[in-house]
């Protein structure tokens, strides 16, 4: 069996996670999480920065623990700036490590564990079981019609030194797919009840048609930065899980913050 299509089959029994949602879903990104993180110190070590990765692990723990709680907000802030300062003084005790590798323990914390919560948050949202799908639904379509598009009419390199492959046109076509897609599933959720005006969701999917590209990006950089292809091999014919999940972390974002900020729900 292709290796892609055994990947594909390795991934397929997550998305029921998302119909059943709750509990079941936050833990399964709690173990996401936990190990994108992992994939994130360690391709970072080929360029010899030590993250202090149980300090990032036991953030990611206890911020799970105590997410979609009362006491997460407060608590976890005063846990974050303690952390802080625990971590920006291990360099000055012991001279072996770094402020960079301080540094990248708390941006792995932030960029992996946090994206990822996102997922989570949005699924405690009104209408969350539905809405959750955005942020998957943008980011396939996005990488789907960005793929078809460059491959056929791609011309024009986007950003040739992070991602020889991507085109302006695979781009272009990768934004258009997601605001059609939100777009369309937005007629679907209007038409079931959903009480939130359609304009929203063909905004969502434009600026996940942005976002989730940029997502891309930003990971291929890291990659591209430490020498390696992927993140691991964890996943046959895909990589590692922040090879599956980098645009899905920044369209999670995305959806959660318009939600809140501008839908107000």
């Amino acid at each position: 069996m292709n290796n892609r299509y055994l990947g594909a089959l390795i991934l397929s029994p997550l998305i029921i996670f998302l119909f059943v949602g709750g509990i079941f879903l936050k833990y399964l990104t709690f173990v996401l999480s936990l190990m994108g993180l992992y994939e994130f110190y360690k391709v970072l070590k080929e360029k010899n920065i030590h993250a202090f990765s149980i300090v990032g692990y036991v953030l990611c723990i206890i911020y799970f623990l105590t997410l979609g709680t009362k006491i997460n907000t407060d608590l976890f802030f005063y846990i974050v700036i303690l952390t802080t300062l625990i971590v920006l003084s291990i360099p000055v005790i012991n001279i072996k490590y770094t402020f960079i590798d301080a540094g990248t323990t708390l941006l792995g914390f932030l960029y992996v564990p946090v994206f990822f919560s996102f997922i989570v948050l949005v699924n405690n949202k009104s209408y969350g079981n539905y809405l959750i799908w955005l942020i998957f639904l943008s980011s396939w379509i996005c990488d789907t019609s960005a793929y078809y598009s460059g491959k056929f009419f791609g011309k024009n390199k986007l950003c040739p030194k992070v991602s020889p492959k991507k085109t302006v046109e695979g781009s272009i076509g990768g934004f258009i797919g997601s605001t059609l897609s939100c777009g369309l599933f937005g007629v679907y959720l209007v038409n079931i009840g959903v009480n939130i005006s359609l304009i929203h969701f063909f905004i969502i999917g434009a600026l996940c048609g942005i976002l989730v590209q940029f997502g891309d990006l930003v990971a291929s950089s890291i990659k591209r930065y430490a020498g390696v292809k992927d993140y691991s091999n964890l996943i046959p014919g895909h990589g590692g899980v922040l090879d599956r999940f980098d645009s899905i972390l920044f369209s999670a974002v995305v959806v959660f913050y318009y939600l809140t900020f501008i839908v107000r729900i």
